[in-house]
């Protein structure tokens, strides 16, 4: 067996993510502030990374202050409750080819996600990516879901959001 562990190189990783409304979709970058994978005769077999949460940004508002009035709501408690929770946290806990189940936590809570990862090595550098589906009830996220208030019309928030993750790592051990 063929073990090798990569290192996630947190400036060449972010997460893209996509929040969806009746009126339409935002959508914006987190960072990653570190992490690994692990994998076995090329097969991911592990790995964690950590979210920095307090760096989320807003891509598709182009006014300086609304962007900066939504990115302070998406800060605040009604969503990530940056102060109190400024990360978040991924960690696989089965892998079987490329099907990927894990615990993400969010906010201090922590659900079970499972999704397609795509890898590919290219001598000492790997590249990841994988599209995770978020039921952002799940973690306290509540501010106008349908699940929890009633009446909304226009101004529902969809519960579910996308994070498509990619990563790049560098070979940090390798063992036989």
């Amino acid at each position: 067996m063929n073990t090798q562990i990569f290192n996630i190189v947190n400036a060449q990783s972010n997460i893209e993510w996509v929040g969806r409304k009746v009126t339409g979709a935002h959508n914006g970058t987190i960072d990653i502030q570190s992490g690994s994978l692990t994998l076995t005769d090329g097969q991911v077999t592990a790995g964690s990374f950590v979210i920095d949460v307090a760096s989320i940004k807003i891509l598709d508002v182009t006014d300086p202050a609304t962007n900066a009035q939504f990115a302070g709501h998406l800060a605040s408690d009604d969503f990530f409750g940056t102060d109190k929770y400024p990360e978040a946290y991924f960690e696989i806990t089965s892998a079987r080819g490329n099907h990927v189940t894990g615990n993400l936590t969010i906010k201090g809570i922590t659900h079970p996600v499972e999704f397609n990862i795509t890898v590919a090595v290219n001598n000492d550098t790997l590249s990841a990516s994988a599209k995770i589906v978020v039921d952002r009830t799940l973690y306290d996220i509540k501010f106008r879901s349908g699940n929890f208030f009633q009446n909304l019309g226009d101004t529902l928030i969809y519960n579910d959001f996308d994070l498509n993750v990619s990563l790049t790592a560098k070979a940090a051990l390798q063992t036989a």
